[in-house]
């Protein structure tokens, strides 16, 4: 008898799982996906044609907040958590609810769920959201293409749209995500490395997905979402720890066990933590491994050359999940308008509307700035017309996306760009220059 199986996701790590692990598996039957984390992923189908031959119909994906009723509904036998970012506790929380309705609750692990690429494989990941492990990808790309190598990007995908047209996505150029739709969290993801030469491929079938990149390019990087393990399996894997958050090495799932299975580490932000606290950061990190590399980085954060924000009112944009469900308060932005001089950070919330106004709301933890929402028409109406209510001088974009050609209005948008430059003797370049194979190179 098929074990019935109901899989926790965030439109990611679920519909991976299910294509290399549980699709095929006649020992297996999924019988819905629920969704969690991002706005507007419910109450849709996992198409027939991703499902393939066994699901004729497609899969139900239903809000995670009806698990119990769906299991019940059902006759749920498994449920497979397969999302990220969530801390031990609300983990097994989950699987409380889930072995309350009579399931067994099981994570698959990266021996089930890493595709082989038949390429080199640099693997960024992190212990949370909002470490800095994007701004290292690009610094990264930009030494391996450096060296001659044809370098293709692989991103964490996001789909949050049309499924059967986010299969396989391949983008060389800005044009491209116009021509695809994309939210504004996926401009934040691909529009650096578009911007800096590299092509960035993504999708829900990995495999095909894995396939394409290795034609494009001779070094495959995959960047992470959230504090996810790589898809891809990895010649090399870099965890990233933030310095501001060192008690969070081992806290969140699957930040743990990156660390634990990583091959360096870099601490990322050290430039803008206190001593004890990046100390500390190296503390926790070799408690688990004590045999890990760790590498100190800056982030620095800077605005374009000329600015002049003394005396303005502004308002400050975030990267919108580091804040949400990666709980930072605030971010680049808010660092470089206080850097800056302003006269006044403007708390957006008596001028939030809509589902801006909720997601404060929802998370009160955050300080007097924006999260970049966007995944959306309506989210970005929302964004817009929060920042225009607050009649502001100038925008601070603590995002790296254009953000000026999202609000559609006067306002000035002035961008913090921030940037990973390694630190100490011997550095993560270092390290690096023996990836992938150099051996003229030190280890």
């Amino acid at each position: 008898m098929s074990a019935r199986v109901l899989v926790l996701g965030a439109a990611g790590r679920d519909f991976h799982n299910f294509h290399v692990a549980l699709r095929d598996d006649p020992a297996v039957r999924v019988v819905a996906f629920t969704a969690a984390q991002i706005p507007g992923i419910d109450a849709r189908r996992y198409p027939a044609a991703l499902a393939g031959p066994r699901y004729p119909e497609g899969i139900p994906i239903v809000p995670e907040r009806e698990l119990e009723q769906a299991c019940r509904d059902l006759g749920v036998t498994e449920v497979v958590f397969a999302y990220s970012d969530l801390s031990h506790p609300a983990v097994m929380h989950l699987a409380s609810r889930a072995r309350a309705c009579g399931a067994d609750f099981r994570l698959l692990g990266p021996d089930r769920t890493m595709v082989p690429a038949g390429r080199p494989v640099l693997a960024i990941s992190a212990v949370r959201t909002g470490c800095g492990k994007s701004q290292i990808a690009r610094w990264a790309a930009d030494r391996l293409a450096a060296r001659g190598h044809r370098v293709a990007v692989l991103r964490h995908p996001m789909p949050y749209g049309d499924l059967l047209r986010q299969r396989v996505q391949r983008f060389a150029v800005p044009g491209d995500l116009d021509a695809a739709a994309c939210t504004l969290e996926e401009r934040e993801e691909y529009e650096p490395h578009l911007a800096a030469g590299h092509v960035v491929h993504v999708g829900v079938d990995t495999p095909a997905v894995v396939a394409a990149a290795a034609a494009d390019g001779d070094v495959l990087l995959w960047e992470g979402g959230n504090n996810d393990f790589p898809f891809v399996r990895p010649d090399r894997h870099v965890v990233v720890v933030d310095a501001l958050r060192p008690d969070q090495v081992a806290s969140h799932h699957p930040g743990e066990a990156n660390v634990r299975m990583a091959d360096a580490v870099v601490v990322n932000k050290a430039n803008a933590a206190a001593e004890a606290a990046v100390r500390q950061a190296v503390e926790n990190v070799h408690a688990l491994r004590p045999d890990v590399p760790v590498f100190l980085g800056a982030s620095e954060v800077t605005l374009p050359p000329g600015t002049d924000l003394r005396g303005l009112r502004v308002m400050v944009v975030e990267d919108g999940p580091s804040l949400t469900h990666g709980g930072m308060a605030t971010g680049a932005g808010h660092a470089a308008a206080l850097a800056a001089g302003v006269a006044e950070i403007v708390d957006p919330r008596p001028w939030a509307v809509g589902a801006v106004r909720d997601v404060l709301e929802r998370y009160p933890h955050i300080g007097a700035v924006l999260p970049a929402l966007g995944y959306s028409e309506a989210e970005c109406a929302a964004l817009a017309r929060s920042i225009g209510n607050a009649a502001v001088d100038a925008v601070i974009a603590g995002t790296p996306i254009d953000l000026s050609r999202v609000l559609g209005h006067d306002i000035p948008v002035v961008r913090a760009r921030y940037d990973f430059v390694p630190l100490g003797t011997p550095s993560l370049e270092d390290w690096l220059a023996a990836f992938p194979g150099n051996p003229d190179a030190a280890p």
